[in-house]
């Protein structure tokens, strides 16, 4: 049975709040309404993101075909947009009032959303949109003091004014990708499934700090914790860190 929905349990009992369905207006029916195509057309891998936009919480939620906002406290959904593609599987992100989407694999493209829309807002409020083969279909975009910055699955790193969309750069950066840059002290970090990590500074200009390989190749985002990077590899789990200095 074809079934997309969301639901919000209680996380002391595990019963459920509440559950609403999706109002995905499929383009993929017969003349009896019914799905032509099943699988991976209809399927959505993207985390759910509760953002605060001017005090009202919304519920962030990319499905498969159509972006959805829903109000996290019942479930009612607030907005919707439709999506050229399918299978999307980065997380929605959320800064200075755009919420920036994407619309996962099939015809790629990035959406900056303005979050203070009711109903369907697809035709209403994109404030704007980048297309194209550096769109990332599993690395989630990552915000940093107005900058957006993206990394394609074929490794182009681009960097984005996140209330334009204005290109700052982009440059290649090598191998393939399906993990999601960090932000760390400064610093960005791109995990490739080849096992070379690529360090940058944010910033409006490119500039690379290092390079550094493990040989079992990523498929998992590194995360930060005061000093220490964690990178977890298909076989291994690495703990990175520069011991801090005396003082004398």
């Amino acid at each position: 049975v074809d079934v997309e929905y969301v639901a919000a349990l209680d996380k002391m009992n595990g019963q459920t709040v509440w559950k609403t369905e999706r109002t995905t207006a499929w383009a993929d029916l017969d003349e009896q309404g019914k799905p032509k195509r099943e699988g991976d057309m209809r399927k959505a891998f993207s985390t759910p993101f509760v953002i605060d936009a001017a005090g009202k919480l919304q519920l962030l939620s990319i499905g498969s075909s159509c972006a959805f906002s829903y109000d996290p406290r019942t479930g009612a959904e607030i907005w919707k947009a439709a999506l050229a593609g399918y299978t999307p599987a980065t997380r929605p992100i959320y800064g200075d009032g755009l919420a920036f989407i994407t619309s996962g694999r099939g015809k790629a493209e990035l959406l900056a959303m303005r979050v203070d829309g009711e109903g369907d807002v697809t035709d209403t409020h994109v404030a704007w949109k980048l297309e194209g083969p550096d769109v990332p279909q599993e690395p989630s975009p990552i915000l940093v003091d107005g900058l957006l910055y993206i990394v394609s699955n074929s490794g182009t790193v681009t960097c984005l004014e996140s209330a334009t969309g204005t290109p700052v750069w982009s440059e290649r950066i090598g191998g393939n990708y399906v993990t999601s840059p960090i932000h760390a002290g400064g610093r960005l970090y791109f995990c490739s499934v080849q096992g070379k990590t690529t360090v940058l500074r944010a910033g409006r200009a490119y500039e690379l700090l290092a390079e550094n390989t493990l040989d079992e190749g990523f498929m998992a985002s590194p995360a930060a914790v005061g000093r220490a990077l964690f990178l977890r590899t298909k076989t291994h789990l690495y703990r990175v860190e520069q011991p801090a200095v005396a003082s004398q």
